[in-house]
């Protein structure tokens, strides 16, 4: 079983950065890991996801060049650095492990309990 515990969010301004932080139970090191968003009334969505090695990353095109995902596999921690935030970013933020780098909320197996994000106008 894998335990993932998020942390880092908040309420932020338009413009502003916020670091969300995920530690992880378990071999971290083999996990590919992953971060989805889900705003009120909306489904849950792809955000961005890295390797198990941290060399390779996706983003949804919503956040790429805006967000950063990286990992520290020494502290069992994964990260999204969010720079240049929009209200539109509003929403409670996941992180997930999956087997393979996939966007789909599907393939991942373990979720953590999620971290709220208001960035306000």
């Amino acid at each position: 079983q894998v335990q993932l515990v998020e942390s880092g969010g908040g309420l932020v301004q338009a413009g502003g950065s916020l670091r969300l932080s995920c530690a992880a139970s378990g071999r971290f090191s083999s996990y590919v890991m992953g971060w989805f968003r889900q705003a009120p009334g909306k489904d849950r969505e792809f955000v961005a996801t890295i390797s198990w090695s941290g060399d390779i990353t996706h983003y949804a095109d919503s956040v790429k060049g805006r967000f950063t995902i990286s990992r520290d596999n020494a502290k069992n921690t994964v990260y999204l650095q969010m720079n240049s935030l929009k209200p539109e970013d509003t929403a409670v933020y996941y992180c997930a492990v999956a087997s393979r780098m996939v966007a789909y909320s599907d393939g991942y197996n373990y979720w953590g309990q999620g971290t709220q994000v208001t960035v306000s106008s």
